[in-house]
């Protein structure tokens, strides 16, 4: 069955370039506010780009933080990009302390050292684990990246992929049905529309 890919609408992100490069891989997005759609959907993306508090307040007041943990607790594939991977953990120390959504126990946190800050451009993925979500994809393909802050899960178990600069850090987790990117596919090229081709085909 083709997947039907519900984009969540909260008000922050690149939603267009989205569903664009959902759309370019031959699934069906629709971008949503709407609570039936995300539920009657087979696979749901929750992108974003800023800052996380204001990610987070926007979330809450669109009313979408419900549908997020009910889409996740379905059991139906997720993806959170960027900002929608970083509100998947506890908290935030992004211009203070903030709650995220504690569905990955830990926190994120700002890149330390002498490296620019924040990390733009293109980036190596080491690949931590095998599967559905990697095929097609090598050891150390580059994937587009754009933050100041990025996920530190307290189970490494959940690390799909980890980027150096600087130091390693998490630029994927992988939890059952749940795939977060700190990198954005949907500018990643061939690298980016793989991993959503592949995401449209978890079930």
């Amino acid at each position: 069955m083709k997947p039907r890919i519900a984009i969540i609408d909260y008000g922050m992100g690149n939603l267009r370039s989205v569903q664009k490069a959902i759309e370019r891989v031959g699934y069906d997005a629709q971008i949503t506010q709407n609570p039936q759609v995300i539920r009657d959907a087979t696979h749901v993306v929750v992108p974003g780009q800023g800052a996380f508090c204001d990610a987070k307040r926007c979330l809450e007041e669109h009313q979408m933080t419900g549908e997020v943990v009910r889409a996740i607790e379905s059991g139906k594939p997720f993806l959170g990009i960027c900002l929608g991977m970083q509100m998947l953990l506890t908290v935030s120390y992004e211009n203070g302390v903030f709650d995220g959504m504690n569905i990955i126990p830990g926190k994120v946190i700002r890149f330390q050292g002498d490296m620019k800050i924040p990390h733009i451009g293109w980036n190596q993925l080491i690949l931590k684990k095998t599967g559905t979500i990697f095929e097609g994809i090598t050891e150390g393909s580059y994937a587009y990246f754009d933050h100041s802050y990025y996920a530190s899960p307290e189970d490494s178990s959940v690390i799909g992929t980890t980027t150096n600069y600087g130091s390693e850090f998490t630029s994927m987790i992988w939890k059952d049905n749940i795939i977060a990117t700190q990198f954005h596919p949907e500018k990643s090229q061939k690298v980016g529309l793989q991993i959503l081709t592949n995401f449209g085909k978890m079930s």
